[in-house]
């Protein structure tokens, strides 16, 4: 038998494949579910949320033209009785300790009713003040505004502090009642990034 040749090694023999050992595929990667949120609104959406906007946009001209109408028309009847308040609850004790309940309810609750459009209205019409420290803070503002032009130019009329509360009161309402509620539907909370990297992903 000849010797094998300088430099070369002998070959070891190369391991045989099993045919019954099942070949190992590669592991599928999960598909994350597309969000919601995250995709684009659809045509009908947005017309329903334009729809809303523009009655929503309707109803606060018709409820400033009253507001005016009910708030800047000159009484000149008024003018003996009208007077100043500034001290907070001193109105309503009035409205309270009269003999009428009818009177007393016409005076608590025209106010209040007047400032039920704004819980309403508002975070609608402006997506950024619905929260309820800025409504209230709104309509403290605009009620404020009005009562300081009532006492100052229309006459028979006076400045009442205490309206201004009733109608922040009003507006309070108006909020938990309906406003919030609404706003939430047309206005949607967007998702920020961090939120949404910190969420798992949705396999499908």
């Amino acid at each position: 038998m000849a010797p094998p040749a300088k430099g070369r090694k002998p070959s070891a023999a190369k391991p045989r494949k099993d045919p019954a050992k099942p070949r190992k595929t590669p592991a599928a990667k999960p598909r994350t579910a597309p969000s919601p949120q995250s995709g684009q609104r659809s045509p009908l959406a947005a017309l329903l949320r334009a729809l809303i906007m523009l009655v929503a946009f309707a109803a606060m001209v018709a409820f400033a033209a009253v507001l005016a109408r009910v708030t800047l028309t000159p009484s000149p009847a008024s003018v003996p009785i009208s007077h100043s308040n500034l001290h907070p609850g001193a109105s309503l004790r009035l409205y309270l300790n009269q003999p009428s309940v009818r009177e007393a309810v016409k005076q608590i609750g025209g106010n209040v009713a007047l400032g039920v459009p704004f819980g309403v209205l508002l975070p609608i019409l402006v997506p950024r003040a619905r929260g309820l420290l800025w409504v209230l803070l709104a309509t403290g503002a605009v009620m404020l505004l009005v009562e300081l032009v009532q006492g100052s130019m229309v006459q028979g009329r006076s400045f009442d502090i205490d309206d201004v509360i009733l109608n922040t009161a009003g507006s309070l309402l108006g909020y938990l009642l309906l406003g919030r509620r609404i706003s939430r539907a047309v206005h949607p909370r967007r998702r920020h990034w961090w939120q949404r990297r910190r969420e798992p992903a949705n396999t499908v």
